[in-house]
């Protein structure tokens, strides 16, 4: 141990601005890492990794033991190459949100913003009777990721959006009240359609027990895209909304108005606090959660 503090100090009185920096980075690395993983099972393989290595790392240092020593450095290659394997999901959703950062293609560019308009005053005003009457439903707003995939696991309908068809079809007992509603550009393009749910332990650590499938499949579709889906809760009403793996709820007629307007309008971004909020999701505010 006097020895480990020895180089410890050693190492300190030997730091520049260059080796700040270089620490500042590994300490952002690991910060993004447990960002990726927070809220979900792969924390807890995490936690059993690092508890692991310290354990082993102790156990190394302190003692003289030769055939433990070499069983841990004759196993550590191995536990690296399967660290990926592991880890897999949390990975793969880094790429795909590191790559959906360099798009700059405006969504209403591409659909249009008198559209986009609309369609969002449709979506409110159908989340609002929804509610009102307690009718479940779950609508999926497409943006710049192709929702093609999930489109093709519902009916087709390919109609134009408005409040009394939403209404329709998510009455109770009707054969696409089941399933989410795809959104794309003014259109409505499928009902009744499979979303892949969640396995974050954001819905498991709620105070609200409200929460079932629909919100599960909100969950999922904002952290596999950069979809927004709206929830309307069968249980108690409660408007919802998901986006980035976050969800705010409950929310009135105008707050999911402005949220809207803020995630499809860049315009608007620009002009408000809710800029940021396009590209550092993070930011959302977690008190409504």
């Amino acid at each position: 141990m006097p020895e480990f503090l020895e180089n410890l100090i050693f190492t300190f009185q030997r730091l520049d601005w260059l080796g700040v920096v270089d620490m500042l980075l590994v300490t952002l690395i690991f910060f993004g890492l447990l960002y990726l993983v927070r809220d979900t099972q792969a924390m807890l393989l995490l936690r059993g990794i690092i508890l692991l290595i310290i354990l082993t790392g102790l156990l190394t240092t302190l003692l003289n033991l030769p055939a433990f020593s070499w069983l841990v450095q004759t196993t550590l290659p191995a536990l690296l190459l399967a660290i990926p394997v592991i880890f897999a999901p949390e990975i793969r959703r880094a790429l795909e949100r590191i790559g959906r950062a360099g798009t700059v293609l405006p969504i209403t560019k591409r659909n249009g913003q008198n559209k986009t308009q609309s369609t969002i005053q449709a979506i409110v005003s159908a989340a609002a009777r929804l509610s009102a009457r307690q009718h479940g439903a779950l609508i999926v707003f497409e943006r710049l990721d192709s929702l093609g995939d999930y489109i093709k696991t519902g009916v087709s309908l390919n109609a134009r959006v408005t409040p009394e068809l939403l209404l329709q079809v998510f009455y109770p007992n009707t054969p696409l009240h089941d399933g989410a509603v795809i959104i794309r550009g003014a259109e409505l393009a499928a009902a009744a359609s499979v979303m892949p749910l969640s396995a974050s332990g954001i819905l498991t650590h709620s105070p609200d027990r409200q929460m079932g499938l629909r919100h599960r499949a909100a969950l999922g579709i904002s952290e596999a895209t950069d979809a927004i889906a709206v929830v309307v809760s069968e249980e108690s009403g409660a408007i919802s909304i998901a986006h980035a793996g976050r969800m705010i709820r409950r929310l009135d007629a105008e707050r999911l108005e402005n949220i809207l307007n803020a995630l499809c309008n860049p315009e608007r971004e620009r002009q408000g606090r809710n800029y940021f909020k396009r590209f550092f999701p993070y930011l959302f505010d977690r008190k409504d959660e």
